[in-house]
């Protein structure tokens, strides 16, 4: 390897880490900012909260990782036009697409790299991901004594706490509903204050309460009237243990989210796609057999060799029936009318369903290549771009990419959500950015080697000068 390529290499693969780890912290930092109010408060351990963000940064690679191609291609060459090494390089007899081809060949490995990870990784971390996220939303809070409220926190329990002192233990005002369904009797408690605390293990969440009083409805010996006695019990100092089994997160089997197109690999979805199809191809054979057995077929003899003139066959069939007939007739008509139109609007919808599916999967399997596929074409835009311009570092050249990379992903969402709705084929919807984009990169690559100046800024000045100069003449 000549050393110039060396020196590109290194050039380019310090800003690509640094960018690829701002961009995923940016994008980590959205993600806690949309679901920060399903996570605070609930009591999570941190290595729960430490395992989301783990999932959440890997179901970030597919927009980190094309953005950082983008934005590390354009510091790099532009950082190599600022300080005119670009010129040496061009003046030792090595053209921009010889200086470019390392480059070329080390996104190609990333996109090699993206690819494996989409097809292998990505689909077990978003199954991780969603089903830990679902689990973590369902989880109750762990504010589970308001004050002045009755909670409902705990089963078989229900518990209003009228003020707490600011250490979140001492309590005042304690009531507490203890409801026993096997034994058909409830008992109440009141006191005036007591502290909680939870055991080491925090299986556990202890009340030692304070002078109070304990009412406990129960049948009588020979009575089936469940609260025909009453017990009432004063207490100067004890202490109720209620279990903490409801508030600890509990885990969704991962099978149920399995069927999501997003935790598929390449052959899961192209079964799946497969599957969807005869089911589509089975359900229109059936609704064949279906309607046919609304149609009547009429036998009808024929012509016969002595008949020498035959009537016109009347457009009104119900002509010559008595008025009764006629409305018996047509009621009938219309009850089967009503009878096949309920049934295929029941299967359409099903048949819809099913097509759409197999648009869902067809989609996310061109996704797996569109990743590898996008670094390369933003790597034709960024690469030619800061040569152009001219410019390092985390200025102007963060401008530009964030530009390239909203157009692209706009118009990526716009060709995605026409192909579930059916407006545009998969393969179109989720290419249509990369068949955009691409021709761009190769017109910028062309102008870049040519050394265009289509990015100088005193070009332009020079343009806008001499049409107001000339105006101010014809004036």
């Amino acid at each position: 390897m000549k050393k110039i390529h060396l020196l590109l290499l290194k050039a380019f693969i310090r800003p690509f880490i640094v960018t690829f780890l701002i961009v995923m912290f940016v994008l980590l930092m959205l993600f806690l900012f949309k679901y920060i109010d399903d996570l605070i408060g609930k009591g999570f351990e941190w290595y729960i909260i430490l395992e989301l963000m783990l999932y959440s940064s890997a179901t970030n690679v597919a927009m980190a990782l094309p953005l950082s191609v983008l934005l590390s291609s354009i510091m790099t060459y532009g950082s190599l036009g600022e300080n005119y090494e670009l010129v040496a390089i061009k003046a030792a007899g090595i053209s921009l697409r010889r200086a470019m081809a390392p480059m070329l060949l080390v996104v190609a490995i990333l996109s090699i790299a993206a690819f494996i990870f989409s097809d292998y990784m990505l689909p077990k971390a978003n199954l991780k991901y969603y089903s830990l996220l679902y689990d973590a939303r369902q989880q109750k809070s762990a504010n589970f004594l308001p004050e002045g409220v009755f909670s409902t926190s705990f089963p078989g329990y229900s518990i209003r706490v009228n003020k707490k002192d600011p250490d979140g233990q001492t309590l005042h005002g304690i009531m507490i509903y203890t409801k026993n369904i096997a034994d058909n009797n409830t008992n109440v408690l009141i006191a005036k204050e007591g502290k909680m605390y939870r055991t080491p293990n925090g299986d556990f969440l202890i009340f030692k309460i304070k002078d109070g009083v304990k009412y406990e409805e129960a049948a009588g010996k020979l009575s089936f009237n469940v609260r025909q006695r009453l017990t009432r019990y004063r207490f100067k100092e004890t202490e109720q243990k209620i279990p903490l089994s409801s508030l600890k997160l509990h885990r969704t089997n991962e099978s149920e989210f399995k069927s999501a197109y997003q935790m598929m690999n390449l052959k899961q979805l192209k079964d799946n796609e497969e599957l969807t199809k005869r089911q589509v191809d089975s359900s229109i054979r059936v609704n064949y057999k279906l309607i046919t057995t609304y149609i009547k077929y009429f036998s009808i003899p024929a012509r016969s060799a002595s008949v020498k003139k035959c009537l016109p066959a009347s457009a009104d069939t119900l002509a010559g029936t008595k008025t009764n007939e006629q409305v018996s007739a047509l009621a009938n008509a219309t009850s089967e009318a009503r009878s096949i139109q309920d049934l295929i609007k029941n299967r359409s919808d099903r048949d819809k369903e099913l097509v759409k599916n197999i648009r869902r999967a067809i989609l996310e399997y061109q996704k797996k290549f569109t990743l590898s596929a996008a670094c390369i074409a933003l790597f034709l835009i960024g690469a030619p771009l800061g040569a152009i311009i001219r410019k390092g570092g985390l200025g102007l050249p963060v401008v530009v990419s964030v530009i390239f990379f909203l157009i692209f992903y706009i118009i990526s969402t716009i060709g995605e959500k026409s192909a579930k709705d059916g407006d545009l084929s998969p393969v179109v919807g989720s290419w249509v950015a990369i068949a955009i984009i691409t021709p761009i990169g190769i017109f910028l690559s062309y102008k870049a080697a040519t050394d265009s100046a289509i990015f100088d800024a005193d070009l332009y000045k020079r343009i806008f000068n001499r049409l107001f100069k000339r105006k101010i003449e014809v004036g």
